[in-house]
C-alpha cells in the first residue's frame, strides 16, 4: 500500500493525499477525514517522503527552460509553479539558454541548491541529434535525481517524459491542406530540436503517403520572431507556395503578416495553421487554426509522476504521450 493507492482508493489525487498526511490547510475538512478514514482501514502508515521527505529533502524542484520569455516555456512554469505550490514544493527557475555548455552549468548550478527533483521546460533539452553523447549530462544528473522533461524525450533511468505527438498532429495539418488541393506546402520552423524533428517527420510523411514530392526548398527555417518571419518570407520572392504548417504560432502570425503584406487572402490564396494554440491563434483576423497540444496535462502529469516516483514507487511509466488536438479557425479551409 502506498500514496498512490491511497490516492485511488480515497478518489482524490495524490497531490491531495501529500497535503493532507503532511498537514496542509489548503484540503477540506470533509476531503482530509475522507483520506485518513482509507489511511486508518488500510492501516497505512505515511512514510519519510509523506511526512516531509525525511532530514535530506528541502522540499524544493529545480525547473529549468532556455527563454522565459517564450509564450509556450512560460505558460508551462505557470502551471507548475501553481502546482508544486499546492503539494509544498517550492521551486527554483533557472534560464539556461540553449547552448549545451550552459545547459550544463545551469544543471550544477540548480543540483548544488539540494533540490529534490529536477524538470526540464522544452524540447531544446533532447538534443538536435540522435547522438546519445548530447544528451549524457542529463543520464549523470538522473543518477543523482529523478529528472523531468517536458515536451521532449531522452532514454536513460530515472528520467521521465511527458510530449505531445507532434507527429500525428502535424500529419493531420498537413494532411488537410492536401485534401484541399494544395501542391505547395510551406514548412516553417525555427529549430531542429526534438520536437520540432517529431513536426517534420509528420509532414513530410503526409507528403509522401499522398505520392508528393518532398521539397528541400519547401523546409523554411526563421527564427520565431513575427516581423523576422514575415521580411524572410518576403525576401524570398523565388519561393513559391499555397499553404504554411508553422511549428510555432508567431511564425504562423509572421506567414498572416507576408499574406497582407503581398495582397493575398487567407485562406483562398494561402491556408495557414500554427502550433501551440497560443493567445496569438485568436489575437489576429482572421483567427488562427493551431495545434492545441494540451500543454497543463503534460505539466499536471508530470508534477503526479513526480510525487510518485519521490515516494519510492518504482513502476512509473518514463513515457507519457499525450494526443494533440487541431483547432480549426479562419485560417484554413479545411
Amino acid at each position: 500500500m502506498n500514496i498512490y493507492d491511497i490516492a485511488k482508493l480515497a478518489g482524490v489525487s495524490i497531490a491531495t493525499v501529500s497535503r493532507v498526511v503532511n498537514g496542509s490547510d489548503k484540503v477540506t475538512e470533509k476531503t482530509r477525514q475522507k483520506v485518513l478514514s482509507v489511511m486508518e482501514e488500510r492501516d497505512y502508515t505515511p512514510n519519510v517522503f509523506a511526512r516531509g521527505l525525511g532530514l535530506d529533502s528541502m522540499k524544493t524542484i529545480g525547473i529549468l527552460c532556455p527563454n522565459i520569455a517564450d509564450v509556450f516555456m512560460a505558460n508551462a512554469i505557470s502551471i507548475l509553479e501553481k502546482n508544486l505550490h499546492q503539494c509544498g514544493y517550492d521551486c527554483i527557475l533557472g534560464c539556461s539558454g540553449y547552448a549545451k555548455e550552459d545547459r550544463e552549468q545551469h544543471i550544477k548550478l540548480l543540483l548544488a541548491k539540494r533540490i529534490d527533483a529536477l524538470i526540464l521546460v522544452g524540447s531544446t533539452y533532447a538534443g538536435r541529434s540522435d547522438d546519445r553523447e548530447e544528451t549524457d549530462y542529463l543520464r549523470e544528473t538522473a543518477a543523482k535525481i529523478p529528472v523531468f522533461m517536458i515536451n521532449g524525450y531522452v532514454d536513460g533511468d530515472n528520467i521521465y517524459c511527458s510530449y505531445c505527438d507532434d507527429f500525428r498532429a502535424t500529419y493531420e495539418v498537413t494532411n488537410g491542406f492536401i485534401r484541399e488541393g494544395r501542391k505547395r506546402i510551406l514548412f516553417l520552423c525555427d529549430s531542429h530540436s526534438f520536437s520540432a524533428k517529431r513536426k517534420l517527420a509528420g509532414y513530410e510523411a503526409a507528403l509522401r503517403d499522398a505520392g508528393y514530392p518532398v521539397c528541400e526548398e519547401l523546409k523554411f527555417f526563421t527564427r520565431n520572431d513575427i516581423h523576422f518571419a514575415r521580411d524572410m518570407l518576403l525576401a524570398s520572392e523565388a519561393l513559391e507556395f499555397d499553404s504554411v504548417v508553422a511549428t510555432e504560432d508567431g511564425l504562423a502570425i509572421g506567414a498572416l503578416k507576408y499574406v497582407l503584406a503581398k495582397g493575398l487572402s487567407v485562406p483562398k490564396d494561402l491556408g495557414v495553421a500554427g502550433y501551440n494554440n497560443s493567445q496569438l491563434s485568436v489575437g489576429c483576423e482572421p483567427e488562427l487554426t493551431s495545434v492545441e497540444n494540451h500543454l497543463e496535462q503534460m505539466c499536471t502529469d508530470t508534477i503526479e509522476c513526480m510525487l510518485r516516483v519521490l515516494q519510492g514507487e518504482t513502476e512509473v511509466a518514463r513515457k507519457n504521450e499525450v494526443r494533440c488536438e487541431v483547432i480549426k479557425r479562419g485560417t484554413t479551409g479545411f
